[in-house]
């Protein structure tokens, strides 16, 4: 049988996914937006004309087809959004389920069920819920589980996301795409999900390009699961990250050292950031933070450090499928 994957407006092929990035986001707000509604209000028509300025020259200039949503749960995760903008761009999306790490989330809640309930098997019912029959009573399903962890830690707490994960991979199949924070619990997160039944070939782990060294790389991929490079464009002091040469070097070593089956690229771009509003066009901490900066720009950078078109399709078009499918 061929393998699907739910995008916002129903299931497709994973063959059909064409040029894939893992790891986006259309709208996102920091947890607490909510709280800010009044001078911070959602404005869905800015929000579908700065996805469009952005996603039109993504599918028609350089032919990118899907994008995975990783915008939790508490995070302004807004399926009906990627719906309309799916169906307005024909493109797919494919939206997540789960929550961010301790410090940035909204574990209160699960906390104060912890006194009473099994919040591992919660947890994992409302993932396997939300993907097998929809998020609330939008009928929409998420394709993948998305997890995160603590600089320099996984917390006890955020360890019970990362079981309830396992399980569900376990029971569907579902895909798992994860946030490291700083370049750090990359071979952690890997380990702990392969520990708890999680197949390693249907796990990415996520934001590794917050780290140059070598070793930590490989130390993740022999587990057999995806290394993805998902902050291009998040540069500097103000995101503590290498540049996007350094990561561009980082890949081209990986591949001399025959990885390329396991990479996979994206931005972590926000195209419109809930709450008040910011004006990044006008920060020059954010003149590469966009949904382009790849093709346009990383892309080349790679081809000069001597990566085939061959690889790239890989990394693009095969390796998502893989990890999605």
């Amino acid at each position: 049988m061929a393998k699907t994957i739910n995008t916002v407006l129903g299931p497709i092929e994973a063959k059909d996914l064409g040029k894939t990035l893992m790891h986006e986001h259309l709208v996102y707000g920091f947890c607490g937006f909510q709280g800010d509604a009044t001078l911070g209000g959602f404005d869905e028509l800015l929000c579908i004309k700065e996805n469009m300025k952005w996603l039109t020259p993504l599918r028609d200039e350089y032919g990118f087809k899907t994008i995975v949503d990783a915008t939790n749960n508490e995070c302004g995760r807004d399926p009906f959004f990627l719906a309309k903008m799916a169906t307005i761009m024909d493109l797919n999306i494919i939206c997540s389920t789960g929550y961010y790490y301790e410090p940035a989330s909204a574990y209160m809640y699960w906390k104060f069920r912890s006194g009473f309930a099994d919040v591992v098997a919660e947890i994992a019912e409302m993932m396997k819920t939300e993907m097998t029959v929809g998020i609330g009573k939008t009928g929409i399903k998420a394709g993948v589980i998305k997890l995160a962890s603590s600089n320099g830690v996984i917390t006890p707490f955020e360890q019970k996301f990362f079981e309830a994960a396992a399980r569900v991979n376990q029971d569907i199949g579902a895909t798992i795409i994860t946030h490291t924070e700083l370049g750090t619990m990359g071979p952690d997160q890997a380990k702990l999900l392969i520990e708890n039944g999680a197949n390693p070939t249907d796990i990415s782990i996520g934001h590794m390009c917050g780290n140059t060294d070598i070793d930590y790389h490989e130390r993740v991929l022999q587990y057999g699961v995806f290394d993805c490079f998902d902050r291009f464009g998040l540069e500097g002091e103000l995101f503590h990250t290498p540049t996007d040469e350094e990561r561009c070097d980082v890949i081209a070593a990986l591949i001399n050292k025959g990885y390329e089956d396991q990479i996979l690229m994206s931005h972590d771009s926000v195209t419109v950031e809930l709450g008040r509003f910011h004006d990044k066009d006008s920060d020059p901490n954010m003149k590469h933070a966009n949904i382009l900066n790849i093709p346009s720009r990383v892309i080349p950078m790679l081809k000069e450090r001597g990566v085939s078109d061959a690889q790239l399709e890989k990394i693009f078009v095969t390796n998502p499928a893989k990890v999605l499918g």
